[in-house]
């Protein structure tokens, strides 16, 4: 590598450069002569023994470092800058996570593979000539060709013909080539388009959700509506105003999970005669190249993506919507931790734009914020087009008379019986994937966990596979048990879907019945290929997870049945009651939402539990409030603050040590409790062992200040990795 350092006396400046590692501070350079490259610029510099791309960081320089200990920036990158809200953003985040700046920085930047453009591609259009040889094949590729250019894969994939056949046809004259651009810019959103009529119930929602973004001011507001009410007409009525206001303005529209993601970008498509930029874990590295580079640019207008989608580097953005705003998915358990939802509401607080979001079902933390005047918010009790909502019956498993190895009730089949009767469908819901969650040795009790876990490995019938759903491991069923060598004494313990699968299987043998879970539909065109299955009724019972319990749409499923309603209320979790209650309240919302009537059954062991009751008469608020209550009774979120901080290492006694001087350490504080260390639900993962603290403070302790001084005062050994977790919605 050349010497970055460059000659004293040459007009040079000081900048400060943060780079995408898990680093809290960014670092002095020099700059070439000339003028220096702004905050936000990327830049390219030695870093240890190598170069990395990082960028300008707007701290001020230490002038007090001599200038002959610096090196210098050497290259200046292709991009553009990241704006002051955008590092501001992060800069706000790494603070709020207490996670590196760098490292946050990371997820705007990625590796930097995407800043500099890629090399131009080939492309071919029609020609004045025509060829003295056409072939059938040739002129289907002529017919798929036009002015605007195209790979030859592209026009040999709409003709039928191989690429061969295009690149023959060009080297005849008939085809012209050109260089395109291998990520080509984004339609632009339509936005004469005329959206869907709306009722006045609607139109009163978006009006409001609209003054804010042409007022150009921050609010947070909450659209409460029932399934099947309309929502997202409702907001993207407001994502059209935002981009209306402002020839330069963005619009992100987040969701939950992929499942959603897909259908949801043809809707939108469908709105504004473009399609929005997509950004998901599922997309190829050049998909999200392009999307990344057209969001810097400014060019990408409307986005819709998943919760990594809130740190793109967005030029001018100007709103977003949250649908789902309740869904877990929005907490991000690995690499920086952080909750979308809540990060989208101070994105929109730094940048003074209006967030919105969305849900039948909305968190207990954004009620109370709407109680407390904090958010605004808007209702949808109605469904569209005057569909009712489903009757909701509990069917009580301690009065049922249940065969041996049977999971569906007598209740639950008579009402399927009745809908297959009726031409109508039907789903099964069980929140659990896979043939059994546990399997174990009949002769000597030993129960299978994946190497070095403590964790079940669930049984897959339809691969004849053992897996763990916390590790991925998988292997396939033994024939003897391992600890005891018994031949065929394994044996799986409860259901999953693919049990509930095979029972129904049994009972409608002539009927269709789709499995839908992330294992059976892996991949986003499998995903595809189910709902568009179920939505044509070509699927008469459909057994699901929750990958099917939300922002689909089936006309003609017209009954659901949860087959353990109690599975979310186990351990230990402060928010099991409210996300089972929001689980079931969506799955069972697929029910009736056409012209046709719903209902739902629900079976349970123990039907006088609130959560229960609740769905069963369709008083939601009563249920809120007793869940504020107890809530508030014990200081728990949203009415204290909680951190966890989670140790883990290989070496059982260092870990134990660190987790003793961690905790002997931990200084008073007026309004904060820290509870533990205890050993984790799940101990040993992956190799590792795994001690937690939960640390509990009134809502008006600055947590992150006492983290600050607390866990700076303990050296951990270099075997034990710490992890702090503010606001933690997984305690496992």
């Amino acid at each position: 590598m050349k010497d970055s350092r460059i000659e004293l006396g040459s007009a040079v400046s000081r900048v400060k450069v943060l780079f995408p590692m898990p680093l809290f501070k960014a670092y002095d350079y020099l700059t070439p002569p000339g003028p220096p490259p702004p905050p936000g610029a990327f830049v390219r510099a030695p870093f240890g023994p190598r170069e990395a791309y990082g960028v300008v960081w707007p701290d001020a320089a230490d002038e007090g470092v001599p200038a002959e200990k610096l090196k210098s920036i050497t290259a200046a990158a292709p991009a553009p800058p990241l704006p002051s809200d955008v590092i501001e953003f992060i800069a706000w985040t790494a603070r709020y996570t207490m996670f590196p700046l760098g490292s946050v920085l990371r997820m705007t930047m990625r590796s930097g593979d995407m800043l500099a453009a890629p090399a131009m591609q080939t492309g071919y259009v029609r020609s004045e000539q025509v060829p003295e040889r056409l072939t059938p094949q040739r002129e289907r590729a002529l017919a798929a060709a036009g002015a605007a250019a195209q790979s030859a894969a592209a026009i040999a994939e709409a003709a039928g013909v191989s690429d061969g056949v295009v690149r023959g046809l060009a080297k005849a004259g008939g085809l012209r080539a050109v260089d395109i651009d291998p990520d080509p810019p984004f339609a632009s959103p339509d936005l004469a388009a005329p959206g869907p009529e709306l009722s006045a119930e609607q139109r009163a929602a978006a009006d409001r959700l609209i003054a804010p973004v042409l007022e150009r001011r921050h609010q947070a507001m909450l659209i409460d509506g029932v399934t099947g009410s309309g929502k997202t007409e409702v907001y993207l009525e407001a994502a059209a105003e935002a981009l209306r206001a402002d020839p330069e303005a963005q619009v992100l529209i987040l969701l939950p999970e992929i499942a959603l993601t897909l259908p949801f970008l043809k809707r939108v498509e469908s709105r504004f005669n473009a399609a929005p930029a997509p950004w998901h874990s599922d997309m190829t590295a050049a998909a999200r190249r392009r999307t990344w580079r057209r969001v810097a640019e400014g060019q990408a207008r409307l986005v819709v993506g998943a919760r990594s989608a809130l740190f793109l580097p967005f030029a001018k953005l100007r709103l977003i919507i949250v649908d789902e705003e309740h869904d877990n998915a929005y907490k991000q358990e690995d690499g920086v931790i952080y909750h979308a939802r809540d990060l989208s509401v101070a994105r929109g607080a730094l940048g003074q734009f209006p967030v919105i979001l969305a849900s039948a079902t909305p968190s207990l933390e954004t009620v109370v914020n709407i109680d407390e005047g904090r958010y605004g918010a808007v209702g949808l009790p109605s469904r569209f087009s005057g569909a009712s909502l489903p009757d909701i019956r509990l069917v009580d498993m301690r009065q049922e008379s249940m065969e041996t190895g049977r999971w569906l009730s007598p209740a639950l089949t008579r009402e399927v019986d009745a809908n297959l009767s009726a031409g109508e469908q039907s789903m099964l819901f069980l929140n659990r994937r896979g043939y059994a969650p546990l399997t174990l040795c009949r002769r000597c009790g030993h129960k299978m966990t994946a190497p070095d876990s403590d964790t079940m490995l669930v049984e897959h019938r339809f691969e004849n596979r053992l897996v763990c759903h916390h590790t991925g491991f998988s292997m396939p069923k033994p024939d003897a048990c391992p600890n005891c060598n018994a031949v065929g004494s394994l044996a799986p313990c409860g259901p999953g879907v693919e049990r509930v699968a095979e029972e129904a299987a049994m009972r409608w043998p002539d009927k269709t019945i789709g499995v839908f879970s992330s294992d059976t539909a892996p991949g986003p065109r499998a995903m595809r290929e189910m709902l568009d299955a179920m939505a044509h009724g070509a699927i008469d019972i459909m057994i699901a997870t929750q990958v099917a319990a939300k922002g689909h749409h089936f006309p003609d499923l017209t009954l659901v049945g949860v087959v353990d309603a109690d599975l979310g209320l186990a351990g230990g979790d402060l928010r099991a009651a409210e996300r089972t209650y929001q689980l079931l309240a969506q799955v069972t919302g697929r029910a009736g939402r056409a012209a046709k009537p719903g209902r739902a059954l629900l079976q349970t062991y123990q039907p006088e539990a609130a959560v229960f009751q609740a769905l069963s008469s369709g008083d939601r608020n009563a249920f809120l409030a007793a869940e504020a209550g107890a809530r508030q009774r014990y200081g728990f979120p949203p009415y204290g603050r909680l951190a966890a901080i989670l140790l883990r290492g290989r070496d059982e006694a260092a870990l134990e040590t660190a987790a003793n001087s961690l905790k002997r350490a931990a200084p008073r504080g007026d309004g904060v409790e820290v509870l533990g260390p205890a050993r984790a639900p799940i101990y040993r993962l992956r190799g590792e062992a795994r001690m937690r603290f939960l640390v509990k403070a009134r809502r008006d302790v600055n947590l992150q200040a006492y983290l600050n001084d607390w866990l700076p005062r303990v050296k951990t050994p270099a075997s034990v990795r710490r992890i702090v977790d503010i606001d933690p919605y997984s305690f496992l």
